[in-house]
């Protein structure tokens, strides 16, 4: 599907919903509000002394959400929407949506271990960014590009990532088993500006409205410790 560069339409038939309440008609309930957050990963990972900052790279449907989500997760530091799993020279929205480049629509989130850990970074993940038990989708959207996916960026997180869907799907967290995919050694490219901190700049899009929304009440909700009121910016960082 090919969408418009000034305006990316991402939009299913509950969007109508959605447009009341654009409308001023109220507030749209999520279609799945988690009840209760996943437990805490069994296996974690301790920071090293002077490490401070974490990198790893994500993917669970549209971006637009899941950097929404982790720049209201305090510890987040950074939280970049971008592309993973393809090569650089088909690291282009357009090119991306046709489904056919290997890449996931990722965020790049970076954090200080000291103030968040990786554990709770994929307890996040899991709990609220996105349902890791539907294959190739997200919601409305469909394909590839919206596939569950980490990008661990060493070993280490590749181990724990494992752990912890190993440990969710043996206590049956989910109804379905979970499908979400550990791709190492990926690069990741930085999508084009006007997806950055979408949630944050069009908060009375529809898509956002329906489908991001939600998950931001949620975090709230389900990690009270975690939350923060005012989000980590792409635009704040390069404009010091």
């Amino acid at each position: 599907m090919t969408r418009s560069r000034s305006a990316p339409s991402r939009f299913h038939a509950a969007a109508f919903a959605a447009l009341l309440v654009v409308a001023g008609a109220g507030p749209v309930a999520s279609q799945a509000a988690a009840q209760e957050a996943l437990p805490l990963p069994a296996v974690d990972e301790q920071p090293t002394e002077g490490t401070y900052s974490e990198t790893i790279v994500l993917a669970g449907g549209c971006f637009w959400g899941v950097q929404g989500v982790f720049q209201h997760v305090d510890g987040v530091t950074s939280a970049v929407s971008g592309y993973a799993g393809g090569d650089k020279s088909s690291a282009v929205y357009e090119t991306v949506s046709t489904g056919s480049t290997g890449h996931a629509e990722s965020v790049r989130v970076t954090f200080n271990p000291r103030k968040v850990s990786l554990g709770r970074i994929l307890q996040v993940y899991f709990s609220d960014v996105h349902d890791p038990t539907e294959l190739d989708r997200q919601g409305p959207d469909v394909g590839t590009q919206y596939r569950s996916a980490i990008f661990p960026t060493n070993a280490e997180q590749a181990k724990i990532a494992k752990a912890y869907i190993a440990q969710l799907n043996d206590a049956h967290a989910f109804k379905s088993a979970i499908v979400t995919q550990i791709e190492p050694d990926r690069s990741f490219y930085p999508a084009e500006d006007y997806h950055q901190d979408f949630l944050t700049l069009h908060p009375r899009y529809p898509y956002i409205v329906y489908n991001d929304l939600p998950k931001i009440e949620d975090l709230k909700t389900l990690f009270p410790d975690l939350y923060r009121a005012d989000p980590v910016l792409v635009a704040a960082k390069t404009s010091n």
